[in-house]
């Protein structure tokens, strides 16, 4: 199916809040309900394939059970549900994109707030099923509880703070196990709350991140609209393409990553810092920051189009960066020694380096050059030219960001739009790349004057990566043959609600 045709439109009437959420209960598309319901059937069979297929705490705690542990009971099966209601979910977000073409070309209208109100009830049985796609849920328990114990979650990796059969411990991919936190002492402090409410229970302690990351969404909900109405966009657009995105209910939501409270924290501050005070503003992107430290670039965003604001002079510049340098090194210091956590993870941040991803442009062609050295009998000498080839893409990324900021400051580019180019540059040619990292840049690109083909591209990109990744969070190296089988089988499951609906879906 072609990705829909999402040009930049002028706002809609109505406030970013009547985009988000108020208005009519029904839509007068013929369409909706239909994609509404189509989608949603999908989450529910996502939601029942996890009780089998997700990345399930060990040892699984449905095991044994009547029902709800049928379906851990044959994985392939589950699977399959699971990759079926996937797609139902992709397709159903790709039609929503197609009616919000039509209603902004004069179509039948959309009902305000139809989007968000579908993102929600599509969102509502992943809330209580178990994690997809990624365990990362269970390292953020494990170093938590290390911080809870007063013990140095920088230094001490869950396996020597808390033993390899602690409860916390055993669910953690065994790579992880040995290595400390590479996150910031805001989210940690926010975890040991978590741990001081669940203690050990793993399965509370899941749906209680869930809520964070839930917290995480409602702040970019609450930007997203207002910064594509700031530059002329239709809040609707930047709903559908950047919160309804399949990426984001799959994984920050379903997966539960922290990428969700950054990115709401980013976010917020940027439209904080536009709208109101650019100071205000730095404050609440540090706090970002303090999540995960790419939040941090927003400021540069940011603090050039406060330099412009005052007359974009060097010393209009020197002043902002000054200004903001102080008030980040503050909220920095105050975090980091009223959290009694320090500075030790800026030791920790190349931790995710530690494994080859193939998504990674400068990972790629390290281990490519590394390869053909061996070829051609020089030797195996993959981890140094892996150094050269990273240390290439990190200069590539900053020169990039900097050709970015310079435009922001002489108003070719508008901040938003100089934001989500520079994360897809760091992303891109950054050491590691997970498929919810292309988040960073598709959020914030949701609201900004992109050119068409990239927008085009996001839609695309965003649907075909949402399938790409297995929903079990673990590879299949022992198994090559039951992925496979599952697809298939996911396929032939797809194509019944497909024949249903064949006769009312957009065209």
């Amino acid at each position: 199916m072609a990705a829909p045709d999402l040009s930049t439109h002028q706002a809609a009437e109505g406030s970013p809040e009547s985009a988000a959420g108020t208005g009519p209960a029904r839509s007068n598309h013929p369409s909706a309900s239909t994609v509404r319901r189509f989608g949603m059937t999908g989450a529910l069979l996502m939601a029942i394939g996890a009780l089998g297929a997700g990345a399930l705490p060990v040892p699984n705690p449905l095991f044994g059970t009547r029902l709800l542990g049928l379906p851990s009971r044959n994985a392939t099966v589950s699977i399959a549900i699971t990759y079926a209601g996937m797609a139902m979910v992709v397709l159903g977000w790709l039609w929503l994109g197609r009616m919000l073409k039509r209603d902004q070309n004069g179509g039948t209208p959309l009902a305000k707030g139809f989007i968000a109100r579908t993102m929600m009830l599509w969102a509502l049985p992943l809330l209580v099923a178990p994690p997809l796609f990624s365990k990362d849920v269970y390292s953020y328990l494990a170093q938590s509880a290390i911080a809870a114990r007063g013990l140095d979650p920088y230094l001490l990796g869950p396996a020597d703070a808390l033993g390899i059969d602690d409860p916390l411990t055993r669910s953690i991919p065994t790579v992880w196990r040995p290595t400390p936190a590479p996150y910031g002492p805001l989210f940690l402090w926010l975890g040991k709350w978590i741990t001081g409410l669940t203690g050990n229970d793993v399965v509370l302690g899941i749906f209680a991140h869930r809520l964070l990351a839930l917290c995480g969404l409602a702040l970019i909900v609450w930007a997203l609209p207002r910064l594509a109405k700031r530059l002329d966009l239709d809040p609707r657009s930047a709903l559908w393409l950047g919160v309804g995105n399949p990426l984001v209910l799959f994984h920050l939501f379903s997966g539960v990553h922290n990428e969700a409270l950054m990115l709401g924290l980013m976010l917020a501050g940027l439209e904080v810092g536009l709208a109101r005070s650019w100071l205000l503003g730095t404050v609440i992107i540090t706090l970002g920051a303090e999540i995960k430290i790419p939040a941090a670039l927003a400021l540069g965003f940011l603090g050039m189009w406060a330099a412009r604001e005052r007359g974009g002079r060097p010393l209009d510049v020197a002043k902002v960066g000054v200004s903001m340098a102080v008030v980040f090194s503050a909220v920095m210091a105050g975090v980091a020694y009223g959290t009694g956590l320090g500075f030790g993870w800026i030791n920790t941040l190349d931790i995710p380096t530690l494994i080859r991803s193939w998504v990674s442009v400068s990972t790629d062609l390290g281990v490519i050059g590394g390869q053909l050295g061996v070829l051609a009998g020089m030797g195996d000498h993959t981890t140094q030219v892996l150094t050269l080839t990273r240390a290439l893409g990190g200069v590539v990324s900053a020169a990039i960001c900097v050709w970015l900021l310079f435009g922001t400051l002489r108003g070719r580019i508008d901040p938003v739009t100089g934001l989500g180019c520079g994360l897809g540059a760091v992303v891109l040619l950054s050491p590691t790349v997970h498929p919810w990292y292309l988040l960073w840049a598709a959020i914030p690109l949701a609201a900004s004057t992109a050119r068409i083909r990239y927008r085009r591209l996001s839609v695309a990109g965003s649907a075909i990566v949402a399938l790409l990744v297995p929903p079990t969070g673990a590879d299949f190296s022992f198994r090559p043959y039951q992925l496979p089988m599952a697809i298939v089988a996911g396929a032939v499951i797809l194509f019944v609600p497909l024949w249903l609906v064949r006769h009312r879906i957009p065209r």
